[in-house]
């Protein structure tokens, strides 16, 4: 029982202080003059990815590199597997050509570096300051491109269609101003990370109990009940997108998500906390990161599209691979 209400407690008080830090902090931002396109691709893009780079690091500073690392894979391949997937089985998923070659293919290259750095050196310091080098050179490009007319006609980016996603559950990131001034939106935010400080903090304590008592690697709990928890946004807005017939949106957060955790959060994680990258995740799940990427590109590829039965295939393969995790752990 204890171990399920930190799981719980730590996910919804994650959840929930992540919806306050975008909240407060695109108020903020609003009342500083920034563009509402920059503002969407950093805070409210970066927003659901909160849960995902607190834990990690969380885990980090705890000594547990199974849950940190493998949260970063396990949410990668749970995107496009479990989330991707479920979107596709409610309405399919039609594929622009030109994001299909620009994103998915910097999806594919962020997973095959993630894979070479955790055979080699592990996630140090330096890989840590590369790795978010090459977020931020992604961010500048997105917002170059958005900017272009090209963009206007619909070739939008991931980065772009990851804050769409989030925009279009909650309508009110963008509400009016009030007359509460700073006030108000600076403690919300301030308030939200403190939340999602304390409920990484109960995540992290029951996955490390969780591996203990069902005598699981924490390796394994990060890849599959730590990963899948701190995807739930990345899930709602994937689904809603989905319903709203709204696919290339849900395409496009799944592969903005995919960018922002190897790149974000791995290299943030590297930068405060460096760790060494569990044997398994590096012989086993890297492998299935880079596979599942590459069969998302060969499903979009085909006929520009991805139907309800490869968004089937990719559920029953997720599935798979987690009954395969708990039978050979």
């Amino acid at each position: 029982m204890t171990i399920a209400l930190l799981l719980i407690g730590g996910l919804a008080l994650l959840i929930t202080g992540g919806e306050l830090l975008v909240r407060g902090s695109v108020r903020v931002a609003e009342r500083m003059g920034v563009s509402p396109l920059l503002i969407g691709l950093t805070l409210v893009g970066f927003g659901t990815s909160t849960p995902e780079l607190v834990t990690s690091v969380q885990a980090a500073i705890a000594g547990s590199p199974g849950i940190a690392v493998g949260n970063i894979v396990g949410s990668n391949i749970a995107n496009i597997l479990l989330i991707l997937g479920l979107s596709a089985v409610i309405f399919p998923i039609a594929v622009q050509g030109s994001a299909l070659k620009r994103d998915g293919v910097i999806v594919v290259g962020a997973a095959v570096l993630l894979a070479l750095v955790s055979w080699t050196v592990g996630l140090t310091r330096v890989v840590g300051v590369l790795f978010v080098l090459g977020l931020v050179s992604y961010m500048v490009y997105a917002y170059l491109q958005e900017r272009t007319a090209g963009a206007q006609a619909g070739d939008h980016t991931a980065a772009f269609d990851k804050a769409q996603a989030l925009e279009g559950v909650d309508a009110t990131l963008h509400a009016p101003k009030g007359r509460a001034g700073w006030i108000a939106p600076l403690l919300m935010a301030v308030g939200g990370l403190a939340i999602i400080i304390f409920g990484g903090r109960l995540l992290v304590d029951g996955a490390i109990q969780l591996a203990r008592v069902v005598g699981l690697s924490e390796a394994v709990i990060g890849l599959t009940v730590v990963a899948v928890g701190t995807s739930m946004p990345e899930f709602v807005t994937s689904v809603m997108a989905a319903i709203r017939r709204q696919a290339d949106v849900a395409l496009g957060n799944v592969l903005g998500s995919n960018i922002y955790n190897t790149l974000g959060i791995g290299g943030l994680t590297a930068l405060i906390s460096p760790t060494a990258v569990p044997e398994q995740i590096v012989r086993l799940d890297n492998p299935v990161m880079i596979g599942v990427s590459l069969l998302l590109l060969l499903f979009a590829a085909t006929g520009r599209r991805i139907s309800r039965r490869e968004g089937a295939v990719f559920v029953t393969l997720y599935v798979a691979y987690v009954s395969y995790l708990i039978a050979v752990s």
